[in-house]
């Protein structure tokens, strides 16, 4: 849904640049983080409709910031995406052990990267 608002969770700024410019191509609004902290910090003044969340972040991962805002009653319902470019075998199984939607590795596949936030936001927009 264009003008809904995602929150980029990633330290790389080639991926992070490349998923902003996708994003923006559909109207999304894009707030960047590039640290589990600063996301959190953000996330305290404002309500992304979708959070897409590396897993390979500084400090803390991106799965024990999603259990961290699964745990918070301000952030728990929030959908949140794994992306990474390490898929190993059970990636995915442990990134929605930790909360997380869904999963996506890089490097990101346009089509499928643009079709799964707009089933997610659509979802998030209807309530549902």
């Amino acid at each position: 849904m264009a003008g809904a608002t995602i929150l980029l969770v990633e330290d790389n700024a080639v991926n992070r640049r490349l998923a902003e410019f996708l994003l923006r191509s559909q109207g999304y609004r894009v707030r960047e983080a590039t640290t589990a902290q600063e996301a959190f910090d953000l996330l305290s003044s404002e309500r992304p409709d979708l959070i897409l969340m590396d897993v390979q972040l500084p400090t803390m991962d991106g799965l024990e910031a999603t259990k961290k805002l699964k745990e918070n009653p301000a952030t728990r319902d929030i959908p949140v995406i794994a992306v990474t470019s390490y898929a190993m075998k059970g990636d995915r199984e442990r990134a929605l052990a930790a909360g997380c939607v869904d999963y996506l590795t890089k490097p990101l596949d346009k089509t499928r990267f643009l079709q799964l936030v707009s089933s997610y936001v659509g979802r998030k927009i209807r309530g549902s």
